[in-house]
């Protein structure tokens, strides 16, 4: 069974609604969910945001965040993930923003993905991966994949 298939069951079994909120993955993640037959009963919505603009404007994050930190940052991951919740009727939420590549730069290397999980009444958790330059298709892959994980671990699946 795919890590898609399992978060719905999961999600499902447990009555929570899911939304997504994607910059470098530009919807891969709701795409995975949502190929899966039955995904209406758990998918909420999904937003790409791929820049900066569509970040401020349909989550919330702040100009301040970007300026501060950068889109590619826990910072502005974080607010993506509390946006996807604040503007959805979602109950968990994961965010996505990264550097899929070609290219980055010295503090910010191709392949480095920052994650947001947002669930209702708990805190909202960050982490970044560092997928290395695999290749921008190979770097989305991984991305989705494991925001799909992050979603099944926060389902206790």
């Amino acid at each position: 069974m795919s890590h898609a298939a399992q978060v719905l069951d999961a999600a499902k079994a447990k009555g929570v609604m899911v939304a997504t909120a994607e910059s470098c993955t530009g919807g891969m993640v709701a795409a995975a969910l949502t190929d899966v037959a039955g995904s209406s009963a758990v998918v909420e919505r999904g937003f790409v945001t791929y820049t900066n603009a569509a970040k401020t404007e349909m989550l919330g994050v702040r100009a301040q965040t970007l300026a501060d930190w950068g889109a590619v940052s826990e910072q502005v991951a974080r607010e993506m993930a509390d946006g996807a919740l604040a503007h959805s009727r979602a109950d968990l939420a994961v965010a996505i923003t990264g550097i899929a590549g070609p290219g980055g730069s010295e503090h910010k290397p191709e392949g480095r993905v920052c994650f947001g999980l947002a669930e209702k009444g708990h805190p909202t958790r960050t982490e970044t991966v560092e997928f290395g330059a695999l290749g921008r298709a190979k770097v989305r892959a991984s991305a989705r994949d494991h925001a799909l994980e992050l979603l099944l671990g926060a389902l206790g699946a």
